[in-house]
């Protein structure tokens, strides 16, 4: 990791520089396979699965008794394990559920606003070298909370073309039939234009690598919605000297090893821990079973030396972490200045790893600064917000004549009209 020491303001846009391809490239290799998978379908899935993954299937879905046999490959262990973090996320995400409230803005006009749930959801669960079946928990609990009536999944499978067993009991058990055997951007575009097999959605929910998240942003021009961008993993430490090197050091490895082209970044204002924990890393990444990936990762990664927690402050609010680790005494005096977060974990026992998997928050969050301006998924990302109105005669009589001045001035004398033709009948 390298080390950079008391940066200027006019410098932190640089330095925080995040290791990803550029958009123009990204979008012409994954163009192509929206095109073809939209105009053919199940065959073009078919053949980029076969390209990308190794693998030819002779159907994309995964058949119920294949989801049922899952859980016989699950142990037991894992299988409680799961269920704890089922029951948190719920617990969360259940308690995010609004009561409709009955607004009378003026006496005769009230207005409410009503929780509606999206119809049909794709969510999308990266595979490969790290099944995340812990997305399945993430995505399809609010999904199921939310009402949604259609819940499509698709996962890419290995080279026998087989989804890893976690992923489909975990689906089967919260009730997700529709499961597909597809990754990357070929699975995006299945979900966003639909296929003989693959239904079409109207939100797609997901993390992935740059080609899923490309996918994900080239399909809402085709009027699909996603849940954000979110690409390689991200985190953001802050250190002093109470900081335990051990635990710092095992948080920030904890996100080189999602893949080569993931970053961490450790802020302090105290030189020796930055070396405390620097020599920790060193230590503990060539331990790690993904140590290659990691290492590669860490490439990407930087250390960044400043005076004052002020800095601190501001540094992180450029980079708008995806995760924000505030591992110091008095997390408080940090936390309450974080305005550009995706989800922050506060003192010395609260690593990002609960988070991913069982403290009940969600861990599909905006990534690559994108948290400046999306939030989270939550159970508001799998509903829409309808608003209701109710005019009485009384209420006619008292907001109208306001209308009619205001679309008068617009000149808009249809509007106008609207009103006036019931006062007139109201006389």
């Amino acid at each position: 990791m390298k080390i950079i020491r008391y940066p200027l303001l006019s410098e932190y846009s640089q330095i925080l520089t995040r290791p990803t391809a550029s958009l123009e490239s990204l979008e012409e290799q994954v163009g192509p396979i929206l095109k073809s998978v939209r105009e053919q379908g199940d065959s073009a899935i078919i053949e980029f699965s076969q390209k990308f993954d190794g693998h030819k299937l002779n159907s994309l879905k995964v058949t119920e008794n294949e989801l049922n046999e899952a859980a016989l490959q699950v142990p037991e262990d894992l299988k409680k394990a799961v269920q704890v973090a089922i029951d948190n996320v719920y617990a969360f995400h259940f308690s995010q559920k609004e009561e409709i409230k009955y607004i009378e803005t003026i006496p005769g006009v009230t207005c409410w606003r009503k929780s509606v749930p999206i119809q049909k959801v794709g969510l999308y669960i990266p595979g490969g070298t790290a099944p995340l079946f812990s997305t399945v928990i993430m995505l399809g609990v609010p999904a199921i909370l939310a009402g949604c009536e259609e819940i499509v999944l698709c996962s890419p499978a290995d080279r026998d073309g087989k989804i890893n067993p976690v992923i489909l009991y975990v689906a089967n058990l919260l009730g997700i039939k529709s499961v597909f055997k597809v990754g990357g951007a070929q699975a995006i575009a299945g979900m966003a234009f639909g296929t003989e097999t693959i239904t079409k959605v109207f939100k797609i929910f997901g993390p992935g690598n740059q080609y899923v998240t490309t996918a994900k942003q080239m399909v809402t021009k085709y009027g699909v919605a996603i849940d954000m961008p979110a690409g390689p993993s991200e985190v953001m430490v802050v250190a002093d000297n109470t900081s335990n090197p051990v635990f710092v050091a095992a948080d920030l490895l904890s996100q080189t090893e999602h893949g080569v082209d993931s970053q961490v970044v450790l802020l302090s204002t105290n030189e020796l821990i930055i070396n405390q924990i620097k020599l920790e890393v060193d230590k503990q990444s060539v331990l790690l079973s993904r140590s290659a990936i990691a290492l590669k990762a860490l490439e990407n990664s930087k250390i960044i030396l400043v005076k004052t927690n002020e800095e601190i402050i501001d540094l992180i609010n450029e980079y708008a972490p995806e995760h924000l680790i505030l591992s110091v005494s008095n997390p408080d005096i940090f936390a309450d200045k974080i305005i550009n977060a995706g989800s922050v974990f506060l003192g010395h026992f609260t690593p990002e790893a609960a988070g991913d998997y069982a403290s009940g928050t969600n861990h599909t969050l905006p990534t690559n600064g994108y948290a400046k301006a999306y939030s989270g998924v939550s159970l508001d990302s799998f509903i829409k917000k309808i608003t209701f109105q109710k005019i009485t005669e009384e209420g006619i009589r008292n907001i109208g004549p306001s209308v009619e001045i205001m679309a008068q001035n617009e000149y808009l004398d249809a509007h106008k009209n609207a009103i006036s033709v019931r006062l007139n009948y109201l006389k």
